[in-house]
């Protein structure tokens, strides 16, 4: 099937058109920026022109930050297009929602894709805790936010999401992998005093059971990375490790194994295979969990006043 990428920036470029170039089931017919290209790919600089000039194209996957997402994804499922959203799916929860409902109307695909949850070994990790009780969970996500969004500066203005933008993807996880549901109960955001979003976060959520299940989120992390989810349950712990990538059950490393009828790596082929997956079958996946946290910490967070960030 045809696809048109929308936004050529960095992740477009580290992640999803490796992953088209991959696939057998899409072919990258056209791209939409202001400044990126492909080359040997028909390139636009407005959507509805490629809208326009492409009816040939089935679906498209939208790249931008999250606050023009709405405009772009509303005209694609009006012009009759299958659309794929990079994470966050929106900027707030009610445009998610419309979106859902448009896409329910014209009888089309829409996909709220999460690539953490992609990683090697979240499927085995939420396999391996099902049934169980859940006694802790702790999420650590400590990166460097200047060596992964260099230059990003609309991270920082409101609806950028600041450190959530990499913490949702450990919500992502989470929200995936616990057996039951947790809701957020305490946020204290940390806010650079020259900045709209928060460079840090520390999160405290309610489990059915009684477990206690901790977040913290810093932009601030110099040398080695930090992406954990470290979970104690009733017959053992659980840790994973570099985003998921790593599973370790009671301090043994296991194995990755390939899950049946997906790639044996990489997220983001594992997200086109399943937009493919959707689009065959009319479906829809918009699972708004973990951005429903994010909204919570924001709705709830006591606010602190750190340094100034400079880029």
């Amino acid at each position: 099937m045809k696809i048109a990428l929308v936004g050529i920036g960095k992740i477009a470029r580290d992640q999803h058109i490796p992953a088209i170039a991959a696939s057998a089931d899409w072919d990258l017919a056209a791209t939409v920026s202001r400044h990126g290209a492909v080359e040997g790919v028909e390139s636009f600089s407005d959507f509805d022109a490629m809208l326009s000039a492409r009816p040939d194209i089935p679906a498209v996957s939208l790249c931008l930050p999250p606050v023009p997402r709405f405009d772009y994804a509303a005209a694609a499922l009006r012009a009759g297009r299958h659309v794929m959203l990079e994470k966050p799916p929106g900027a707030t929860l009610s445009e998610c929602h419309a979106l859902e409902a448009m896409a329910r109307d014209r009888g089309l695909s829409l996909y709220a894709t999460w690539h953490s949850r992609e990683a090697a070994q979240v499927a085995p990790a939420k396999a391996w805790l099902a049934g169980k009780t859940i006694r802790q969970a702790r999420v650590t996500w400590k990166e460097d936010v200047r060596r992964w969004h260099p230059g990003q500066d609309w991270i920082w203005r409101p609806g950028g999401l600041g450190v959530f933008d990499p913490g949702i993807n450990a919500l992502s996880i989470l929200t995936e992998i616990l057996p039951e549901p947790v809701h957020l109960t305490r946020a204290r955001l940390t806010f650079p005093s020259n900045r709209q979003t928060p460079i840090a976060a520390d999160l405290g959520f309610a489990h059915p059971g009684g477990a206690d299940v901790t977040a913290v989120f810093d932009w601030r992390q110099k040398g080695e990375q930090t992406w954990t989810i470290e979970i104690e349950t009733d017959e053992g712990a659980l840790l994973l490790a570099e985003g998921g990538a790593r599973l370790s059950i009671d301090g043994v490393e296991q194995p990755v194994a390939k899950a049946e009828g997906m790639p044996l790596s990489g997220e983001y082929p594992r997200l086109y295979v399943k937009m493919a997956a959707l689009v065959a079958r009319g479906g829809i996946d918009m699972d708004l969990a973990p951005m429903t946290h994010v909204a919570d910490a924001f709705t709830l967070g006591e606010r602190l006043v750190t340094d100034p960030f400079h880029d």
